[in-house]
């Protein structure tokens, strides 16, 4: 069985570890002030989960990184070389400060989060679903209008095992295609946000309109 590594514990980390040991994965959670931090989530995990440092999260099968924009330099470029790194990250200015690149619109945050990440196979995950509904608005893969999430990134065997984590979580999922492409589910789209199956979701993707430069 595939173990989940958790780099960060918050709304969304500690979510895709509750959804993770429901279904039978295996989860190593860590966050910026320590294991020890941790003893409450893990209690409530249970037997499946572990805390550990960043560096023990960043061991795991498939790794998720669920910190602000502006904490992602501070984890070693090299920590996750080779490894599938789930990016939910999403930019806030008020939270993460200007990036000029970014106010630009030339580039995307999984595009600098793969930057920094050089040698990792970033994908694109989680950072258009409320925490609550990672667990909420699971479904049976099968299951009619059932909830679709995006994937995208540059590596298709990397894609593959995060829509397969996806799916085993409750989830369709939708491959929109490169890093680049991510801005269609950035904050401010249709699509960030809402309850959408898989149609919806074909339909808010292809008909996004980049914004203007701010």
């Amino acid at each position: 069985m595939t173990t989940l590594g958790l780099i960060g514990a918050g709304h969304i980390g500690s979510q895709l570890a509750r959804a993770a040991v429901a279904h039978g994965y295996d989860v190593v959670v860590s966050n910026s002030r320590g294991p020890a931090s941790l003893t409450e989530l893990i209690l409530e995990l249970g037997e499946r989960a572990t805390a550990g440092t960043t560096a023990d999260a960043a061991a795991a099968d498939l790794v998720a990184v669920a910190i602000p924009l502006r904490d992602i330099e501070n984890i070693p470029a090299g920590l996750l070389a080779g490894k599938v790194v789930m990016d939910t990250t999403n930019y806030y200015q008020q939270r993460d400060g200007q990036v000029a690149a970014l106010d630009a619109e030339e580039t995307t945050v999984s595009e600098l989060v793969q930057a920094h990440f050089a040698d990792a196979h970033v994908v694109k995950a989680f950072n258009h679903i409320y925490a609550s509904a990672i667990t909420d608005d699971a479904q049976s893969a099968g299951t009619a209008e059932r909830r679709a999430l995006i994937v995208a990134g540059e590596d298709a065997g990397a894609k593959k095992k995060v829509s397969e984590f996806i799916d085993a979580i409750g989830f369709d999922v939708l491959d929109i295609g490169g890093l680049a492409e991510s801005w269609r589910i950035q904050v401010g789209t249709a699509a960030y946000g809402p309850r959408r199956d898989l149609e919806e979701l074909e339909i808010d993707i292809a008909q996004a309109e980049r914004p203007a430069a701010h």
